[in-house]
């Protein structure tokens, strides 16, 4: 069964190294989803959710500008599988031809997905599976949002520097 998610913030986690790392929060079946990003995808993301404009197309809103263009959109986002601790999402999307619907599904990064889809406004879908093997409970994360300082070192061992 697939449950509709909401992306809930940016927070930090830890890597394999100790090393701070940014994470996309989802919410689902009253669960948090924390899914690692770069410090680009966690910027893109952030940008789009506070709906700051940045002074020029990031590459999500350029391809969301040049879908639109070619008479296309984005539907849907799917994060539907989890393989050796890597998450995978599909991206549903359609144009018109002659008036006739035309579908694609696209495999895609779910941090890709996940700012494509807060950028339209599209839903976000995770699978009971994802869930069970990747949600946490609301107790064991700390979400936050990554202010501008910190997104330009997400790695620093002080937020305020």
């Amino acid at each position: 069964m697939a449950h509709s998610a909401a992306v809930t913030g940016i927070g930090m986690g830890v890597g394999p190294e100790g090393e701070n790392v940014p994470a996309v929060i989802l919410t689902a079946r009253d669960e948090y989803l924390p899914i690692f990003v770069t410090a680009d995808q966690a910027q893109s993301i952030q940008l789009a959710l506070s709906g700051e404009p940045f002074e020029r197309p990031l590459t999500h809103d350029l391809l969301v500008d040049m879908v639109t263009e070619f008479g296309g959109a984005v539907d849907a986002v799917r994060i539907d599988d989890l393989a050796d601790g890597t998450f995978y999402a599909k991206i549903d999307a359609e144009r018109y031809d002659d008036g006739e619907p035309e579908r694609f599904v696209f495999d895609a990064r779910p941090s890709d997905a996940i700012a494509l889809a807060v950028r339209v406004e599209c839903p976000i879908t995770v699978s009971d599976e994802i869930l069970d093997a990747a949600g946490r409970s609301p107790d064991e994360v700390d979400v936050g949002r990554i202010d501008d300082d910190s997104m330009s070192d997400p790695f620093s061992e002080d937020p305020d520097e």
